[in-house]
């Protein structure tokens, strides 16, 4: 039983860049997915894929490599926790690396970015930083 599975995610996909690992599989849920698919239009991941299975669905994410095998992703970081939730306004999102990377934000309107709220003026709960 987990209790966090957003850490999970992204815990799997920290060792899996650290192995050097093509593709991470985990269990399947919307939150994951849609982690994913923001991590994907930033161009973090190379690919995300729901395999449906017979006890679970698997959610296979394809990790992406620089030309000459350099890691994409150098940290992952879970902001908000089941313990202590993190919320910030679009004016007090924060600029990860000076712009360099992401902030996944969950708001009222789904998962994004922080590029992406700052462009639809909303904020919500930091959820991870990605650079």
């Amino acid at each position: 039983m987990w209790t966090d599975p957003i850490a999970d995610l992204l815990t799997r996909i920290r060792n899996g860049v650290r192995n050097g690992s093509k593709q991470v599989s985990l269990p399947h849920s919307r939150m994951k997915q849609a982690v994913s698919e923001v991590l994907k239009q930033e161009g973090y991941i190379a690919d995300v894929e729901r395999i449906e299975g017979k006890p679970r669905d698997v959610l296979r994410l394809t990790l992406k490599y620089g030309p000459r095998g350099e890691r994409v992703i150098s940290s992952i970081r879970r902001e908000s926790k089941a313990g202590c939730r993190k919320y910030v306004s679009v004016d007090k999102l924060p600029k990860v690396l000076n712009g360099m990377g992401i902030s996944v934000v969950s708001t009222s309107r789904g998962l994004m970015s922080d590029r992406k709220c700052r462009e639809m003026k909303v904020g919500g709960e930091l959820v991870c930083t990605v650079y």
